[in-house]
């Protein structure tokens, strides 16, 4: 685990322009101790229409952003059989295979999706199984470098969710394992079954209650990636955030991302677009540093 060397200024001053900020600068982590990724990727569940459900409006503009991603440095790209469902692993196979080297696609199952907006936890074996051969077909992949169980389902035994991707992974059909929406008890209870190489929870520099596993996964080698990390639409509203932002002269999600990559050396931000627009403004965060007044303004680290 490493944290690049930050420059001082705003990521998108002139005097930079000839050196475009990329991924790198936001610093590296090795996922499962196997895959070393920059710890700014890319979430694909903006690459469906409204509701998580369908196409996206611009198909073609989402295709573009998806083939920016590994021109900007981008090595990791997170995903999930639920979203369209099955439009975003679609879209990221068309965009990009056969893969660059080194990139890393993450992907999860555990939902159903009877219609837009309406998510149906599944975790019941068979379906689980499915679902990972299915994503291993559309994203046109032998293996999936990570695979994550989306939630754990109260409807089934958590040692038949938690066998089954063991078994997956013997298999040969996933490399690496990870959980999303859970806490200590329940990586905890996962340890007998496989490393947990991965933690996805709603975090933000507004949502933090997942602190404390923010916490342990830094102390246990986990990395830990904030699903909603922008709160879409209530960065603006931040006072101290608006401040910070604009001594810096970004904008206040690009602070948002700068903060979480100050918070902890496991954090892995995936903020989510379908515009190259708004995927090169989410990179620059990368060359933002933050210093000990910016901190204590924000409310700390």
């Amino acid at each position: 685990m490493t944290h690049a060397n930050h420059p001082e200024h705003h990521p998108t001053s002139p005097s930079r322009s000839r050196e475009p900020i990329t991924a790198a600068a936001s610093g590296t982590f090795r996922l499962g101790g196997e895959l070393t990724v920059c710890r700014l990727g890319l979430g694909a569940m903006r690459l469906t229409g409204d509701g998580i459900w369908g196409p996206p409006r611009d198909r073609a503009e989402a295709l573009r952003a998806l083939r920016r991603a590994p021109e900007l440095g981008i090595d990791l790209i997170d995903t999930a059989d639920s979203y369209g469902p099955h439009v975003s692993e679609e879209l990221i196979a068309e965009a990009l295979h056969p893969y660059p080297a080194g990139l890393v696609i993450a992907t999860k199952g555990g939902f159903e999706r009877p219609g837009p907006n309406q998510w149906v936890t599944n975790g019941r074996p068979e379906h689980l199984r499915r679902a990972c051969e299915g994503s291993l077909r559309r994203l046109r992949l032998e293996r999936i470098d990570l695979y994550q169980l989306h939630r754990l389902d109260p409807k089934v035994p958590a040692e038949d969710q938690l066998g089954t991707l063991a078994e997956l992974r013997r298999e040969g059909k996933v490399r690496l394992l990870g959980l999303s929406e859970v806490g200590p008890d329940e990586v905890k209870l996962a340890r007998p079954f496989f490393p947990v190489a991965a933690v996805q929870n709603r975090y933000n520099m507004l949502d933090r209650e997942w602190d404390e596993m923010v916490d342990l996964c830094a102390v246990e080698g986990i990395g830990f990636l904030p699903w909603f990390p922008l709160k879409t639409g209530q960065l603006a509203h931040h006072a101290a955030l608006l401040k910070v932002a604009e001594r810096h002269g970004a904008t206040p999600a690009q602070l948002a991302l700068a903060w979480l990559l100050r918070r902890s050396p496991v954090m892995l931000p995936i903020p989510g677009t379908s515009r190259v627009a708004h995927l090169e403004e989410n990179v620059a965060a990368a060359g933002i540093r933050l210093d000990a007044q910016d901190l204590r303004e924000l409310g700390g680290s």
